[in-house]
């Protein structure tokens, strides 16, 4: 099955799609902005790994947390850089930094406003 990636022309940001049927017409939304000026971008290749060869690799010593101090935002994005490819996960290094950044400030999803708080864009 093909994912396809885009980046948004408004606001920079890549979405992966995952198309079920590549017969019928697929018009792609960003998923931040949800603006519709999107250019398909020349995907790098993604190899799934079962469950037990990530542990096998992570156990291997492929994840060095020589350095990690879990009260550095930057040190922690470094090490989940390096973890997710080794766990599956398909974030972009700027999808990592921004989920980090959304971490230390409570604005990531489900994040509640305290009363008398605007949300801010």
């Amino acid at each position: 099955m093909p994912i396809y990636e885009y980046r948004c022309r408004d606001c920079g940001h890549l979405s992966s799609f995952l198309l079920l049927r590549v017969d019928e017409p697929f018009i792609p939304v960003c998923r931040r902005c949800r603006g519709s000026s999107l250019e398909r971008l020349l995907s790098r290749v993604n190899v799934r790994l079962s469950e037990e060869t990530r542990f096998e690799r992570l156990a291997a010593g492929d994840l060095d947390l020589e350095g990690l101090d879990e009260q550095d935002p930057g040190s922690v994005a470094r090490v989940l850089k390096k973890m997710g490819p080794l766990m599956g996960d398909d974030f972009s290094p700027e999808e990592v930094d921004e989920i980090v950044a959304e971490a230390v400030t409570g604005r990531g999803e489900g994040a509640k406003q305290t009363p008398g708080e605007e949300e801010q864009d």
